[in-house]
């Protein structure tokens, strides 16, 4: 079954706030994920850069840090967040008006841009997460319990679906979402990155 690109939120197995991304792609199979200090990045392969003149929506940050937010999208929304969030807007209402302001991809498939954001703390009173989605027919912007976990794709459900998170680390974390668990039964992975939250955000990619 191929879903297109998958995000995923929560709180893992072990009680941990993490985001989740993985690139999966049939026309732009040749792009890899990076890592730098507080974000990740999709990017084409070496030798393959010309394809961003193809499609303008093929690179961009996936993961921001911010003020102690994780923030996780397939587009440059990521950005447009992570921006408004340091500027003191509250995680719903940042997601939200990404959302709302970019609108979808305008691209021939009228692809969804989906995100979602986690707070840096296991504690149930300060814990925030939300997801987001746009598409050609809908916005939505919607709380993730406490304690929960959940992933949405661009081409699948486009609502949230629960998943057993089970990643200690960000590098198990990457792991995971790119063909583990319920996420091997989605078709061409490409990359894949994820933060996880252990007293400090610790950020890792997954490159086959």
């Amino acid at each position: 079954m191929y879903t297109g690109r998958i995000l995923s939120t929560g709180m893992t197995c072990e009680g941990k706030p993490f985001v989740a991304y993985r690139v999966s792609s049939r026309s732009f199979p040749n792009r890899q994920c990076l890592k730098f200090e507080n974000r990740a990045a999709v990017v084409p392969k070496e030798g393959f850069e010309k394809d961003i003149f193809e499609n303008p929506y093929i690179t961009y940050n996936c993961i921001r840090i911010v003020n102690d937010f994780a923030i996780v999208s397939n587009g440059s929304q990521t950005d447009v967040i992570a921006d408004k969030i340091a500027l003191g807007m509250n995680l719903k209402d940042a997601i939200a008006y990404s959302l709302l302001t970019m609108d979808y991809e305008k691209d021939s498939y009228n692809t969804p841009r989906i995100t979602a954001g986690v707070t840096a703390s296991s504690d149930e009173d300060e814990y925030e997460c939300y997801f987001g989605i746009v598409n050609d027919h809908k916005i939505l912007v919607e709380q993730i319990p406490y304690g929960k976990a959940v992933f949405i794709s661009t081409y699948g459900t486009q609502v949230p679906d629960p998943v057993e998170f089970n990643a200690e680390t960000a590098t198990d974390g990457a792991k995971f979402i790119f063909d583990e668990c319920t996420f091997a039964e989605y078709e061409k992975p490409v990359t894949s990155s994820a933060a996880v939250f252990d007293g400090e955000w610790a950020i890792d990619v997954y490159n086959p």
